[in-house]
């Protein structure tokens, strides 16, 4: 039965006072009474019980449209984590690259150096070192690009070319927005629906202490020599026993309308806590970022150029060359995983709450 429609009518067709017994016995024309019947019923449950039907309808489409926008909030937060995962994988792989170029040269200059003298044997074997041990840690990191790529494919179904693009964008995170706008998050979207369901729920429960009724309406056939006949009934529900019945229904659709309220009070608290420990930890991360990009980094760098002036001066070796020029890596490899924390921790919460 459609929300808040009246059920079906039901047909009904039969025979009427036929004559089993007696010198009648048997016949359709001798008993004025037997008769050919065809009527048509109808229940009518009272309008309040179809009115908390429809808004349990309404209530119910409209939580699976809240559960549809919460899964997509899921599906768009997902793909950006992964675009960005696969963003800052092939950032990494980019500065490897960047380091065996450097080796390959430095290993072409030892060559030359050792040949004239004025380098030793063991710096170009600790050259050729340093290049197996960054051959490891490019194919560990095109292993991470593979998994990131199939991640992205997970949720895209496509891998977009990101040769082009050096930085990644920026993400639209209004804070004040977010925080006073908690009551969208997408865990909550549906409990607002719900709550109108246990409403309608309850509704109908309050209108079952009134009764339903119905109506029928027949045609009976005699024999011509008696007439046909027209019959009309009314029937009455009678809920005799509300105490019983009614009432306990009542009570536990009541309930079950405030367990609802109830959660999604202590679903609004736990969330808040959330999300402020959450833009706590990007707030973290973004001071964090700040001074690896400004003091960090440039440190590490600059002390790579000293060591490699020193090495060319004769006054360092070169295991302290490539421990330094290691570090720089290591900086600007750090960089890249906090700016990759930050930019998916801002993912991460731009996602939270609905349109």
């Amino acid at each position: 039965m459609a929300a808040g429609q009246l059920p079906d009518p039901q047909l009904a067709v039969g025979v009427e006072n036929y004559p089993v017994s007696g010198p009648e016995r048997f016949s359709w024309t001798r008993e004025s009474m037997t008769m050919r019947r065809i009527g048509v019923m109808q229940e009518v449950p009272n309008a309040a019980k179809r009115a908390a039907q429809r808004d349990s309808a309404d209530a119910t489409a409209e939580r699976e449209r809240a559960m549809l926008e919460a899964e997509r909030l899921a599906v768009r937060r997902e793909a950006a984590l992964a675009w960005l995962g696969l963003h800052f994988a092939e950032r990494k792989l980019t500065v490897f690259t960047v380091l065996e170029q450097e080796n390959q040269v430095l290993q072409d200059t030892l060559a030359a150096r050792v040949a004239a003298g004025t380098a030793m044997p063991a710096d170009a074997l600790m050259a050729r070192q340093e290049a197996l041990e960054l051959a490891d840690r490019r194919d560990e990191l095109r292993a991470d690009v593979e998994r990131a790529q199939a991640q992205l494919r997970r949720w895209t179904g496509e891998l977009p070319d990101l040769s082009a693009r050096a930085e990644a964008p920026a993400l639209r995170l209004d804070l004040a927005r977010l925080l006073s706008g908690l009551d969208r998050h997408a865990e909550l979207l549906a409990y607002a629906p719900m709550q109108a369901m246990a409403r309608a729920d309850f509704d109908e429960a309050v209108a079952m202490r009134r009764g339903d009724w119905g109506w029928e309406l027949a045609y009976a056939n005699r024999d011509r020599a008696f007439g046909d006949m027209v019959s009309f009934q009314l029937t009455f529900e009678l809920p005799v026993s509300r105490a019983t019945r009614q009432e306990p229904l009542i009570a536990s659709r009541q309930k079950a309308v405030e367990r609802l309220q109830a959660e999604r009070e202590d679903a609004l608290r736990r969330i808040r806590a959330e999300v402020d420990a959450q833009v706590a930890e990007l707030q973290r991360l973004e001071r964090t970022l700040q001074r690896q990009q400004s003091a960090a980094l440039p440190l590490a760098q600059e002390r790579a150029k000293v060591t490699l002036t020193s090495y060319q001066s004769g006054r360092a070796d070169l295991g302290a060359v490539l421990a330094a020029r290691k570090s720089a890596a290591e900086a600007q490899l750090r960089g890249l995983d906090l700016q990759a924390q930050v930019m998916a921790q801002q993912a991460r919460l731009a996602y939270l709450i609905a349109e």
